[in-house]
């Protein structure tokens, strides 16, 4: 099911994790965070819209790195009900990933965070005060039209324009856009 990320109020701090990276160790955020910036990002494996991303998600990361932001990709879903995302399956397609890729196995960061779907990006500054929810740019094709449409090579990158501009101490754009994905695969209760 398709959803958008609601608008939040920025300022908020980025709540504290401790997840196992696909390295085999745990990851903290504080470890993780970039000098002047870090973004995290709410992945799966298995959905069309991160599929449709990711290319420039990759991108967007290695020309943020030398800027001082880090990405931090985290999975929320239950693993159990879509083994597409399962831990093992994080390995294999985040090998050549230029960031951390975590799983949240027990669903308490992305409450914690209030993502709501794949992809989902918070954008915080140096001092992990949230300044972007938003989406990766204004890609806003179906999944469908993945394969019959090329994306549009003078596109606003939205995302990282905003993340560049935190990691410089300036304020991203007012206007920003909400993220659309895949509803977050949450475990029954």
């Amino acid at each position: 099911m398709t959803v958008e990320s609601p608008a939040t109020a920025l300022g908020a701090t980025a709540p504290e994790f401790t997840l196992r990276g696909t390295d085999g160790r745990m990851h903290g955020l504080h470890e993780l965070r970039g000098a002047r910036g870090t973004l995290v990002a709410f992945l799966c494996n298995h959905c069309p819209y991160v599929q449709a991303v990711l290319p420039r998600l990759l991108r967007d990361a290695r020309e943020l790195a030398p800027l001082g932001g880090n990405v931090i990709a985290i999975n929320p879903n239950d693993a159990e009900a879509y083994p597409e995302d399962s831990y093992a399956r994080m390995v294999e397609v985040a090998r050549d990933w230029p960031f951390p890729y975590l799983h949240d196995e027990t669903q308490q960061v992305a409450r914690a965070y209030g993502a709501v779907c794949t992809p989902d990006f918070f954008g915080y500054d140096a001092a992990l005060r949230l300044r972007y929810r938003g989406r990766l740019d204004d890609q806003r094709k179906s999944p469908r039209d993945a394969g019959r449409k090329q994306p549009l090579d003078d596109a606003p990158r939205e995302l990282f324009e905003a993340m560049q501009r935190i990691a410089s101490g300036q304020l991203p754009p007012p206007r920003q856009y909400p993220a659309m994905g895949c509803s977050i695969k949450w475990r029954m209760a």
